[in-house]
């Protein structure tokens, strides 16, 4: 293998992992300050990175079983208007991301909407297909703010924040609620293109149900343990050993780069906390301004490395909370799972691209100005 091959690897690896590049680049010019020693492992949040593996398996298995899909064309049936129809896509995102996270609601429900917009020929689809992956991509990411489970910035985030599972949804629950008005606002008020019948030719089967009754168990055991009432490497014994059981190839499914990236912040975090000039100034710049600093370090880096980044310098967790799920609106790059549905446009019409990211931007930028009025508000 030639140098330039190799340099032509990594190049294309960092393209395709640049927010896990960055994560270690940083974390190893911080350990040329913090040599490395038995601190670094009190850095790692091993309980974060327990649970979202575990979930990130489960759902890798719920999601093979075709049961989300099996689902989705079941409540289409009932829909006769194309207005209905972009309404149950969106909520479909919504409420979902909820409980099988952002990233994998786009990822189960944005092609699978592609083939529904097919149906009702070109005209139609040509009208729509911007704006209902658009907005499914903005319900997502706002959906799946209520919840631990729904991203995982707010895995660790709760983990570490003291609250419960309830005090932590009460938290969120104004900005869902607004959200899901502003949702149904633009699904209801829009134009509509006329009644419409949905069939499938081909019929989503569930692949062996009861591979569905064995992650949904293991699903229940994860959120047993977000709610603290069993101990994490109890679940991950259940989980690995249950999942080996049923389907051993399921773990090849698991986005073992978003794990990394977690363990590179951490090293970053815990490192910059020993430097007290550089964390004094930090806990400085943050200090009163968790919400809005959380929000405009996600447009920078996206939410996720913004809040593993943010929560080691700050004690007032709610606040960023808050300002790292709101702020997972606003620029394509805000939240990553946003990424997602612009590959799956670019794949259907590269030419699509540029109106997608004009429109996705412009819609973002007003949701995301609501909310952060709600937050002054409340």
């Amino acid at each position: 293998m030639g140098l330039k091959n190799i340099s032509n690897r990594i190049w294309h690896f960092i393209k395709n992992e640049t927010v896990l590049s960055v994560a270690v680049i940083l974390a190893v010019i911080s350990s040329f300050f913090i040599t490395p020693d038995i601190e670094y492992l009190n850095y790692i949040d091993f309980r974060t990175l327990g649970l979202l593996f575990c979930l990130m398996t489960v759902m890798a298995g719920l999601q093979k079983t075709g049961v989300f899909g099996f689902m989705a064309e079941n409540l289409l049936k009932r829909i006769h208007s194309t207005k209905s129809l972009i309404f149950i896509l969106i909520m479909l995102c919504f409420f979902f991301s909820m409980l099988i996270t952002n990233d994998v609601a786009l990822i189960t429900f944005v092609p699978f909407t592609l083939t529904v917009l097919d149906m009702l020929g070109g005209d139609v689809k040509d009208k729509t297909i911007i704006p209902v992956v658009a907005m499914q991509t903005v319900a997502a990411n706002l959906g799946s703010m209520l919840t631990p489970i729904g991203n995982p910035q707010n895995l660790y985030l709760h983990g570490i924040s003291g609250l419960g599972v309830g005090e932590f949804m009460l938290l969120m629950l104004p900005y869902t609620v607004i959200s899901f008005a502003l949702l149904s606002a633009w699904a209801l008020l829009r134009k509509g293109e006329g009644d419409v019948k949905i069939s499938f030719n081909e019929k989503t089967r569930i692949k062996k149900k009861g591979k569905v009754v064995i992650y949904s168990t293991l699903f229940c055991v994860c959120l047993i343990t977000v709610a603290h009432a069993l101990d994490y490497r109890v679940m991950l014994l259940v989980v690995i050993a249950m999942t080996a059981a049923a389907d051993y190839r399921i773990f090849a499914r698991v986005d073992y780069t978003l794990l990394l990236t977690f363990i590179a912040f951490f090293v970053f975090i815990g490192n910059m906390g020993r430097i007290p000039m550089f964390s004094n100034y930090i806990n400085r710049i943050i200090n009163g301004r968790e919400c809005i600093t959380g929000i405009l370090s996600s447009q920078l880096i996206s939410n996720v490395p913004a809040a593993l980044l943010l929560s080691g310098f700050t004690d007032n967790i709610r606040p960023l909370i808050v300002g790292v799920n709101i702020g997972g609106l606003g620029t394509l790059i805000a939240s990553m799972a946003s990424l997602i549905s612009f590959k799956y446009i670019g794949r259907e019409n590269k030419s699509l691209r540029g109106r997608y990211l004009f429109y996705f931007t412009v819609v973002n930028v007003v949701f995301l100005a609501v909310l952060f009025a709600t937050y002054y508000a409340i």
